[in-house]
């Protein structure tokens, strides 16, 4: 190994150890472990521009064992990306540029939030699917307007988790060989070495899987530069390079030993590791030499970019229209007229919302090519298939993906693609499978990726199968993800809107729709608001004449319950009702206050809340004296029809409650005037 090899490579190393110190938290020993095969990649392979981090045909990074952030952050540093010394020794420290774990920060070369482990070896299989899409779709001779790279480091913790394992799976049957990835095989956990629970050869595993495997020492430099041009060449499969390292390398009391993987080493252990590397004893120390090697990627980069950028200018002469839609796909701009084309559902007609999506998607897909997506094999139920799209393939690229029975992986891989930031994916399953892939649907929260949730089978009304098909707890808990959208509509019209909104907006939508058929409603006949009353959350479907006695509040298929007993407690009881839709809590939440008042007056606190879900969160709406009519217990095998009335959603147990509740109200009204007048009698007596 050349001298400034080395040195850069211990400067990598006591940085990493620097920071973690002064935080006096992190992760040294995967850094120390895997120093020399990040600077390998970072300075034989990763084609980038430390300048223009966004630069589109850039090779992606993703450092999937998260827990070394301390390795990213001083590799970004080194190479000249907007991060200082200063974000450094800020490391783990509230407001911060350098989080514990990597957040997702493109302008800073921060590709994807990592730390769940195995997440982002998945999120990377999505990157490669949409460099595979885009390549297919613009790419002509002469012209690889996208030819880029997915590389990335893994530990051993990312080989056992199961995300990694449906991902790997997918990748080898696509032949996504774009994907060219590090495996620091340390052998050691938190517990301690591997074998006390991972014996299995992984080499031969995904070889199965259809890998193209290697094998090389992670500190022979020549080794790992040979590996990852023979991965480079490898077309076809992608590539797994696995390298024997050694966490803590270096720390003569630690290395090799489980102790170093999530605590400082210690002042003490630190000299000691600076002496094994003929280190001056000083923190945060760069030498001038390594700064000069490393910030070579600069202007390498700028080069790069600029060979780019004069191709792309030869391209827009020569394919034209190409170029544009390149331009659309940008900007983030759809063909024109598109929502225009989203269907009108007839009043009278009854639909399954999830059969309403389906013709929603395959309407749109002709004007917003940005689309692609698909289903865990259940493309025929969740109507997620866009006809004359294709299908991907090992190969072709069309817009169809078809993901077989791997939830956790397709919410991972739905995630990579929308990280490209010109494509939306989307992606479906049943609503009680939103369990499968909730990790990879937080970090799309988290990371507020343009990503397009289709949960079908939305309630008890799934029917005979039974309980375990139906979804309770599940709208309750994607409600309680911060930022987002959940939208359950009532009928085909607002699941048109729901659509609009999801592909408008950024970060990520789960649209929550029906197995049954739902009425299409009348609103012009029935003075109904209109469906895009969803776009704020929660709207006055139909309202009393004068002020409210009662405010019945439902969602999606219960909305035509309340709509329902609304129509007798006006009729048989002349109570003066108004019927909310509250399709989306999180976007009603976001109105202003006075919107908010006027849809839910806090002078009127007979409310009850209608659906068949979990009650959990409810009260927010209905208030302390209000009810609620929904779920708390798991479901029943039997016909949905059954299993509705048996579970109390039937018009008539809403108008019992509703004619409670008012009657309650009424008395306790009845009560404070009467005490009222009392005291106002003892005032005038004394």
């Amino acid at each position: 190994m050349a001298r400034i090899d080395d040195l850069c490579i211990n400067t990598i190393k006591m940085l990493s150890v620097d920071v973690v110190e002064k935080a006096k938290s992190g992760h040294p020993g995967m850094p120390l472990g895997d120093a020399a095969m990040a600077y390998a990649l970072w300075s034989r392979a990763l084609a980038h521009n430390p300048k223009n981090p966004l630069w589109p045909n850039r090779d992606r990074f993703v450092l999937s064992a998260g827990h070394g952030s301390a390795l990213l952050y001083s590799l970004l540093h080194l190479t000249g990306y907007d991060l200082t010394l200063d974000d450094l020794k800020n490391f783990r420290q509230w407001g911060s540029h350098t989080p514990g774990h990597p957040e997702y920060a493109p302008f800073r070369g921060i590709e994807t939030t990592t730390g769940p482990l195995g997440q982002g070896f998945a999120t990377g299989v999505g990157m490669a699917l949409a460099e595979r899409r885009l390549r297919d779709l613009f790419n002509r001779p002469g012209f690889p307007i996208f030819d880029y790279n997915i590389y990335g480091i893994l530990g051993d913790g990312d080989m056992m988790e199961g995300v990694t394992s449906e991902a790997a799976s997918l990748a080898g049957h696509l032949g996504l060989g774009k994907i060219i990835y590090l495996y620091s095989d340390n052998r050691i956990t938190i517990e301690g070495p591997t074998d006390i629970a991972f014996t299995e050869d992984v080499g031969r595993r995904y070889e199965a899987y259809g890998w193209h495997v290697q094998r090389v020492d992670g500190y022979d430099m020549a080794g790992i530069e040979r590996a990852l041009k023979s991965a480079k060449k490898e077309k076809g499969r992608p590539s797994l390079i696995i390298a024997r390292t050694c966490i803590a390398r270096g720390c003569p009391n630690l290395e090799g030993t489980s102790k170093a993987h999530g605590a400082p080493i210690g002042g003490d252990e630190a000299r000691l590791l600076r002496k094994s590397c003929s280190w001056p004893d000083r923190s945060f120390y760069i030498p001038r030499e390594v700064s000069s090697r490393m910030r070579k990627a600069v202007p390498a980069g700028r080069k790069l970019e600029a060979e780019w950028q004069s191709m792309l200018a030869g391209y827009g002469k020569k394919y034209p229209a190409l170029g544009k839609t390149l331009e659309d796909f940008t900007a983030g701009r759809f063909l024109e007229g598109w929502e225009k084309a989203m269907p009108v559902f007839k009043p009278g007609d009854s639909i399954a919302t999830r059969s309403a999506s389906g013709k929603v998607l395959n309407a749109l897909a002709p004007k917003i090519p940005q689309l692609i997506g698909g289903s865990a094999d259940l493309a025929p139920s969740n109507n997620t298939y866009i006809k004359d799209g294709g299908d991907f393939t090992p190969e072709r690229s069309g817009r169809n993906v078809h993901f077989g029975v791997r939830e956790h992986a397709m919410g991972a891989v739905l995630n990579g693609i929308a990280l490209s930031n010109l494509l939306i994916p989307y992606g479906g399953t049943f609503l009680v499978f939103a369990d499968y892939l909730r990790p990879a649907l937080r970090l799309s929260s988290l990371m507020r990726t343009h990503a397009i949730y289709v949960f079908t089978h939305d309630s008890i009304g799934v029917g005979e199968d039974g309980p375990t098909h139906q979804p309770v707890e599940h709208m309750a808990s994607q409600r309680a993800m911060p930022g987002l959208t959940v939208i359950r509509p009532a009928d085909a019209n607002e699941t048109a809107e729901a659509w609009k909104l999801a592909l408008s907006q950024t970060g990520p939508t789960s649209l929550i729709l029906s197995r049954q058929n739902l009425p299409v409603l009348d609103r012009r006949k029935n003075g109904y608001g209109p469906a895009s009353g969803i776009l704020k959350g929660a709207y006055i479907l139909s309202d009393s004449v004068g002020a409210p006695d009662l405010i019945l509040i439902g969602s999606g298929s219960e909305v035509h319950l309340c709509l329902e007993a609304a129509k007798i407690l006006r009729e048989k009881n002349g109570l003066a009702v108004r019927v909310v839709n509250m399709a989306s809590w999180r976007l009603f939440d976001i109105q202003p206050q006075r919107y908010r008042d006027k849809v839910l007056p806090p002078g009127v606190e007979a409310r009850l809340s209608v659906e068949a879900a979990s009650t959990m969160g409810w009260k927010k709406y209905t208030g302390l004296r209000g009810a609620e009519i929904g779920l708390d217990r798991f479901g029943a095998s039997a016909p949905g029809k059954t299993v509705f009335e048996k579970f109390g959603f039937t018009v008539d147990n809403v108008v019992r409650t509703a004619l409670r509740l008012v009657k309650g109200r009424a008395v306790k009204n009845k009560n404070q005037n009467q005490n009222q007048k009392s005291k106002t009698s003892k005032t005038e007596i004394s």
